[in-house]
C-alpha cells in the first residue's frame, strides 16, 4: 500500500541541514537517494515529499519516528525542528479532504475559558483545571462545568471584549484559504464557547464550526452550560457527521488538537495530527507537529507547492 513520507522543517531551518537530513534518512533506507531538487519552500519553512508505492505505513511510521528519535540523540535535531509524517495514499489521493481542528491551543494561541476567568478573577484557579484536563487527568465535562460556573454572574460584555483578544495561531489563515482553494472542506469543534467562536468562523469562512453554549440571563451569565457538552465523543462525532454529510470518507479526514479532549477525533481521523501537543494526545497522534505554524499541514496532504 502506498504512503507518502513527508520532511517539513520550522521557520528557518537552514536548507544545508534540511539536505543532511533526507541524506541521512536516505541512508536509513527510509527514502530512496534525495536531491536538492526535491525540496521546496512553503512561506519560511523546507518541504519534501517521498511516494513510497510498496511501504507498510504502520511500519514506515514505527521507522520514521525512530529515525527522528535517534536524530534527536544523537544532536542532530530538536523535535521542534522538523515534522517528519507517513501520510496514507488515500488521504493524498481523495478528491475532497475534511479537516477538523480543535481549537483553544489549536486554531487560537489561547484558552477562551481562561480568558474570561481573568474577569472573575480566577484565572489561575482555572488554569490550574484546564491544564489537568487537557493532560487527561479530570473528566472533561465535569471540569468544565466546574470552570464555568466560576464566571456565574459576569455582563455577557465580556465575550466580546475577551473576543477582541483573541489572536490566531501563526499559519491559521493561510491553512484554511490553503484548503478552501484546493476544493476542500474545514471544521472546528471546541470545548470552548459558541458565542465566542461564531465570529471567528465567520472570518476564517469556516464550514462547519461546534462549541458550547454558555448560559446568559438578561444580559448575565449564570454559570451554566446549556445543551450537551462537546466533549472527546462528541468531537468524534461530528468529524463522522460532517464527512459524512459532504460524502467523505473517513480515510480522507485530517484532524488536528492539543489536549487529550481531541483523542478520539484524532484517533477516527484518516491522519492525526497532534499539534504541540501534551504528551496523552502527542503519544497518540499519526503526526507529531512540535513548532508553532498550523499551515505546517496543509504542507503535509496537499500538492499545491511550487
Amino acid at each position: 500500500m502506498a504512503s507518502s513520507l513527508v520532511f517539513a522543517s520550522r521557520p528557518a531551518f537552514s536548507r544545508t541541514d534540511f539536505n543532511a537530513v533526507l541524506q541521512q534518512a536516505a541512508a536509513a533506507g527510509l527514502i530512496p537517494a534525495a536531491d536538492e531538487s526535491q525540496i521546496k519552500a512553503s512561506e519560511e519553512r523546507l518541504v519534501a515529499k517521498f511516494r513510497l508505492e510498496q511501504a507498510d505505513p504502520a511500519k514506515l511510521q514505527q521507522a520514521a519516528a525512530a529515525f527522528v528519535d535517534a536524530q534527536v540523540a544523537d544532536g542532530a535535531l530538536e523535535y521542534a525542528d522538523m515534522c517528519v509524517a507517513v501520510v496514507p495514499a488515500e488521504l493524498v489521493d481523495a478528491p475532497q479532504l475534511l479537516l477538523l481542528m480543535d481549537v483553544d491551543s489549536t486554531l487560537i494561541k489561547q484558552e477562551v475559558i481562561e480568558l474570561l476567568a481573568a474577569h472573575a478573577g480566577r484565572e489561575e484557579e482555572v488554569a490550574a483545571v484546564t491544564e489537568a484536563a487537557m493532560r487527561g487527568e479530570l473528566d472533561f465535562a465535569q471540569s468544565l462545568i466546574q470552570r464555568v460556573a466560576t464566571l456565574k454572574d459576569l455582563p455577557d460584555t465580556v465575550l466580546a471584549e475577551v473576543g477582541q483578544r483573541i489572536v490566531l495561531s501563526d499559519g491559521a489563515e493561510a491553512l484554511v484559504k490553503r484548503f478552501h482553494a484546493a476544493g476542500h472542506k474545514v471544521g472546528v469543534v471546541s470545548g470552548g464557547f459558541q458565542q465566542i467562536l461564531d465570529p471567528l468562523a465567520a472570518h476564517l469562512g469556516l464550514d462547519h464550526a461546534l462549541a458550547n453554549t454558555l448560559g446568559i440571563s438578561e444580559g448575565i451569565l449564570d454559570g451554566t452550560v446549556h445543551g450537551q457538552i462537546v466533549d472527546r465523543g462528541m468531537k468524534e462525532t461530528m468529524l463522522r457527521a460532517w464527512a459524512e454529510e459532504h460524502h467523505i470518507p473517513m480515510t480522507a479526514t485530517v484532524a488536528a488538537g492539543d489536549g487529550a479532549n481531541d483523542l478520539a477525533m484524532v484517533a477516527a481521523a484518516g491522519l492525526g495530527v497532534a499539534f504541540n501537543a501534551k504528551p496523552a494526545l502527542r503519544d497518540e497522534a499519526d503526526v507529531r507537529l512540535d513548532f508553532s505554524r498550523l499551515d505546517v499541514i496543509a504542507d503535509l496532504v496537499l500538492n499545491d507547492l511550487a
